[in-house]
Order: structure tokens, then sequence, then C-alpha cells
């Protein structure tokens, strides 16, 4: 009988998950570590991360709370990171914000906000990555963009223009680095029941709520179903996919 084998096996491999204080970070997280993979965990409360490092399977996993909206810090804290805990073999991007916010009140400090958290820190990854020391010989880069950027959603301009940039650079990206040896792709969820979607359903009434899960004829999506794609586009399974980016919205966009 042919050995079992599990082509999305994580051993051996050290990745950095952002936003792995909550959601779709936590649930990607935790999915990693079941795969074998030992993990930086990245998010800005320390004792938040704590919470998923104690829910993580396997050892050698730590914690490194830092705030990424800090951009130009960000390569040189990879750096630093590298040097402490190894090279990354990968990244699983899932840090971002999202606040509603009609047009008619839009303002520079929203915008640069949200550019600088959703796209900004994206890019500054990718910079940081590609530094000697920084990443393994091969690499695998993974980003959250929405279905927020092909569909429309109104009073959430500015959140789905910079989930759109995410869909540009991870075609941008996977040429520039692919000399680096690093792949770039980018996963594009819907409306996913994370802690932060639940909380924003208490104001809406049962009527909208309704409205929103007859937009997506699988039903609303949980963390997990996101934190497997992006697991397989980390993995070698995916060896040979790059700029790409994977819809996965409940049949959102079909």
């Amino acid at each position: 009988m042919p050995a079992i084998i599990n082509p999305m096996d994580m051993s051996g491999r050290h990745l950095l998950v952002t936003g792995a204080s909550a959601g779709i970070g936590r649930a990607t997280a935790i999915m990693l570590s079941r795969l074998g993979a030992r993990l930086t965990l990245n998010g800005r409360d320390e004792a938040r991360l704590g919470d998923t490092l104690a829910a993580l399977a396997g050892d050698g996993h730590r914690t490194a709370a830092f705030d990424l909206s800090d951009i130009d810090a960000i390569p040189g804290w990879m750096k630093e990171q590298a040097k402490q805990a190894g090279p990354f073999d990968g990244i699983a991007h899932c840090a971002g914000i999202q606040t509603l916010r009609p047009i008619r009140i839009f303002q520079a400090d929203f915008f640069e906000q949200v550019m600088r958290t959703n796209l900004g820190a994206a890019l500054a990854l990718a910079k940081g990555l590609r530094q000697k020391g920084v990443k393994a010989e091969r690499a695998s880069l993974v980003y959250i963009s929405s279905t927020a950027a092909t569909a429309a959603s109104p009073a959430n301009v500015v959140y789905a223009a910079a989930k759109g940039g995410i869909i540009a650079a991870t075609k941008g990206l996977s040429a520039e680095l692919l000399p680096d040896g690093i792949r770039v792709n980018c996963v594009v969820p819907s409306i996913v029941m994370t802690e932060l979607i639940e909380r924003g359903f208490e104001k809406l009434n049962a009527e909208q709520i309704q409205h929103l899960e007859k937009l997506q004829p699988l039903g609303f999506g949980q963390p997990d179903d996101v934190a497997h794609a992006i697991s397989f586009l980390l993995s070698d399974a995916a060896r040979w996919i790059t700029g790409t980016s994977m819809v996965v919205d409940g049949g959102r966009t079909a």
C-alpha cells in the first residue's frame, strides 16, 4: 500500500502570520500550525496574540507584536525577526482595517489610514521579505483582498480601492519578485463571520442580514474557509501558482 502523503505539509517551514490575534489571521495561524509550520505571530495586541499562541499545535512558535501601519519600519523589523527566529518560508498577510464611510464625508486622514494599513503595509512586507537573510531560498507571499474590490460596495469605496490595489500588486509583484524566488498570490473572500463582522451585524436588522446572506449562494463564510485557501497557496501544493487572485466567496461573484 503506498504511503499516505500530504501535499500541504508545512513541516520545517517558518511562516509569518500578520493579523494573527483574531478572525482570519488566527484561523490561518492555527491551520498552519496543524500542518506542521513554525510560526511568528504578528498583531498589535500582545495579550490576544498570546491567546492565539496557546491555541497552536506543535512547538517553536513565537509572538512579535508590532504596528504594521509604521510601514517604513517594516523591513527593519522583519530583518530582526528573521535574525531571531530564522528566515521566512512565507507570509500570510491577514492584517487590515475596514471602516464604512460614504464618499460625502471622505477626508484625507481617513484615506491615508485605510491605504497605509491595507495596501502600504502589504507592499512594505514584500520589500522586507526580499532582503538578504529574511527569506528562505524559496518563499510564498499571500495577501487577502476582498470582493469589495470587484463588486459594488456602497460606503466602502476607500477600502474597496485599497483591496483592488492588493489584486494589482499581486500581479506586479509576482513578476518583480520572481527572480528572488518569491511567489505572490492573494485570496479574495466575501463576507466571513469574524468577530468584526459579527459586531457590525449588531447594527443591522434581520432583513438586512438576510439580504447580505442571499448575495452568497453558499451562505456566509467561516474563517477556516479562507485559512484553507491561504494554506494551500503557501504550500508546495501551489508551487506552480503565482500572480493569482483566488476567489473564495460562497458564489458571491459567480
